[in-house]
């Protein structure tokens, strides 16, 4: 939708651009051939994020295959994708008025809790990662796995460092800037803090297999988020990426078209789809991620049913969930209505209308929620390295 080619075929649209009252809340005399790419997003997103919200609330409850609703789930997919389509055609003609102004803080919310999401995946890897390594280098060759975890680190961390300076140098000066140096600043202290908490020697008695991987793994990820935010921060001269779109004719006239797929977008993209392929091809080592998550296996695919043994060769079909799910509906399609919301805010950069409705902008709110997240993941990680001596009770094993 935001592809030069593509944006230019939504001129075409009836009523899209001209004769709809206003464009992203900006009044029919201004020119709204920069925003199109933006308002179709906007409606892309909001009809994924109402499909999957309706096949949440269908799901509730649902407990195993001999509910009605289960067949819905699994099965009916041309009907669905008729859905779909009706759900998002009708997208297209929802008045603009106020409609982005709501629908961006509705994003934004979304966004931050799908970055919540991808933080567990992330802390679950790094861990599952180094004791599966660990577990290598006591049952074969431990020089070589001890070599292969000590390069992935100092990568991870000269990766770190590399990113830190080159922020330093190019999203502050030396009078001025001050959130953008109090952002990385805050950030690297708290970064060296849980590397070094994470091989404290009590920390290490607690969790033998906790180590400097993890910490760097999340380090690396603690930067690229700051970069993330630092990206949106509404001032040229401390955001030399700053990408700005006028709506009027004769701004645009004079100024080359926006390009909205900056690096950080991009890195934002790669990681949702690693993060997507890694919670879909596996479960988690740890249990309390399962049951956070809600993928704690039952009774559902212990193993085959009668229908499931092989004859003559051919693997039969089976039902492996009459007696509970393998995985939790609702939870499901929550996950995938703030995936969906997280990538309407990343292909549109988090920008919205400023308050002058000329100028397609990034917002202060967009910088907040990404360095808030960088916090929470530092102390979701730090919890996770802390918890085993504040709660020596539980098993965290």
């Amino acid at each position: 939708m935001i592809i030069p080619g593509v944006e230019k075929e939504l001129h075409k649209l009836p009523g899209f651009c001209e004769g709809s009252g206003s464009v992203l809340g900006v009044q029919t005399k201004v020119d709204c051939s920069s925003f199109l790419g933006h308002k179709a997003v906007y409606r892309m997103g909001f009809a994924m994020a109402a499909f999957f919200c309706l096949f949440a609330v269908l799901m509730v409850c649902v407990r195993s295959s001999k509910d009605p609703r289960a067949a819905l789930q699994n099965g009916f997919w041309f009907f669905k994708f008729l859905v779909l389509v009706g759900i998002t055609v009708g997208a297209f003609y929802i008045p603009d008025g106020t409609f982005t102004s709501v629908w961006f803080y509705f994003g934004v919310v979304g966004s931050f809790l799908f970055i919540l999401i991808q933080l567990v995946l992330l802390i679950d890897l790094a861990h599952s990662w180094s004791q599966r390594w660990l577990h290598n280098a006591e049952q074969g060759s431990a020089k070589g796995w001890y070599a292969a975890l000590c390069t992935i680190t100092f990568i991870f961390y000269a990766a770190s460092i590399t990113a830190i300076v080159l922020l330093y140098v190019y999203y502050t000066k030396p009078e001025g800037c001050t959130e953008g140096k109090a952002f990385i600043s805050i950030n690297l202290i708290l970064c060296l803090i849980v590397s070094v908490v994470s091989i404290l020697p009590k920390i290490q008695e607690a969790q033998p297999h906790s180590g400097l991987l993890q910490a760097s793994l999340i380090t690396l990820y603690t930067i690229y988020v700051t970069w993330a935010a630092l990206a949106n921060v509404p001032s040229q001269r401390c955001n030399p990426t700053l990408l700005l779109r006028n709506s009027t004719g004769s701004a645009t006239a004079t100024e080359p078209l926006t390009t909205w797929w900056d690096a950080p977008s991009i890195v934002g993209l790669v990681i949702f789809i690693l993060c997507t392929l890694f919670i879909s091809l596996r479960s988690s080592d740890h249990p309390q991620v399962n049951k956070l998550m809600l993928t704690e296996e039952s009774g559902a695919g212990a193993g085959a049913g009668p229908g499931g043994a092989e004859e003559g060769g051919v693997h039969r079909a089976y039902d492996n969930e009459q007696d509970g799910v393998s995985y939790n509906y609702t939870f499901f399609h929550l996950c995938l209505l703030l995936a969906a919301l997280y990538i309407m805010m990343t292909l549109t950069n988090w920008y919205r209308p400023d308050d002058s409705l000329q100028v397609l902008s990034s917002p202060w709110t967009a910088v907040w929620v990404k360095i808030c997240s960088s916090w929470a993941g530092l102390l979701l990680y730090l919890w996770t390295l802390v918890a085993p001596l504040l709660l020596p009770d539980r098993d965290f094993s």
